[in-house]
C-alpha cells in the first residue's frame, strides 16, 4: 500500500503544471495558446519573459528533486521503491500532467531535478554544459539533447567505476525520452528553421 501511495505522490508532484499556473495566476496568459504550445520553461521564457521563465525552470527542477527525496519522509520510510523510479514517475507526470489535460513539457528541467536529488555532481556538470552550449548555439532544444548525451556518457563511466547500474538505466531512459520529445525540433534543426533564444 505504501508503495502505491508514494508512486502516486511522485506522479502528482511531476504533474504540477508550473508554466500553466504561473502564466494564468500572474500574467493572465495560457502559454499553451502561444509559441510552441508547450508547458515547459522554454516556452515560458519565450512568452512570459526571463523572470517567469526562471521561476518555472526552478519549479520544474524541484519537482524531480522532491520526487527522488520522498523516501526520506517518515511516512514513506518503509517504501522499498528505488528513488530513481520515483524520479522517472515524476518525469512522466511532467510530460503527461493530470492537472493540465495530460499535455505537459519535454521533461528536461524535471529530469535535471531527478539528477540533482540523486547525483548532484552530475547535476553540476550538466548545469555548466547546458549554459555553455546554449550560449554557443542559442537553441534550447539542441542544448537539452547535448546535455542529455553528456549525462548518458557520464552515467556509463560512473557505472564502470562505481557499479551504479541504476543511474545508467535512469539516464538512458531520460535520454531516450528527451530525444523522442524533441523529434520535431530535430527536423527543424536539420532544416535550419529552429528558433533561437535571444535572452542569453
Amino acid at each position: 500500500m505504501i508503495n502505491a501511495i508514494v508512486l502516486i505522490c511522485a506522479y502528482l508532484i511531476g504533474s504540477i503544471p508550473s508554466g500553466l499556473w504561473i502564466g494564468k495566476l500572474f500574467y493572465k496568459t495560457d502559454i499553451r495558446e502561444h509559441g510552441s504550445g508547450n508547458l515547459g520553461a522554454t516556452n515560458t521564457f519565450r512568452i512570459l519573459g526571463k523572470k517567469a521563465g526562471l521561476v518555472v525552470t526552478i519549479m520544474d527542477v524541484l519537482k524531480g528533486t522532491a520526487a527522488v527525496l520522498l523516501p526520506l519522509l517518515p511516512f514513506f520510510a518503509e517504501t522499498n521503491i528505488h528513488p530513481l523510479i520515483l524520479g522517472i514517475v515524476s518525469v512522466v507526470g511532467h510530460m503527461f500532467p493530470v492537472f493540465a489535460g495530460f499535455r505537459g513539457g519535454k521533461a528536461v528541467a524535471t529530469s535535471a531535478g531527478v539528477v540533482l536529488g540523486y547525483a548532484w555532481p552530475l547535476f553540476v556538470v550538466l548545469f555548466f554544459t547546458f549554459f555553455i552550449t546554449l550560449k554557443l548555439t542559442k537553441m534550447v532544444s539542441l542544448t537539452s539533447m547535448m546535455a542529455a548525451l553528456v549525462a548518458l556518457i557520464y552515467s556509463i563511466i560512473y557505472w564502470i567505476v562505481t557499479g551504479d547500474f541504476a543511474l545508467f538505466i535512469l539516464i538512458a531512459f531520460l535520454f531516450t525520452f528527451i530525444v523522442y520529445r524533441h523529434r520535431e525540433n530535430i527536423k527543424r534543426i536539420k532544416d535550419g528553421t529552429e528558433p533561437k533564444v535571444k535572452w542569453i
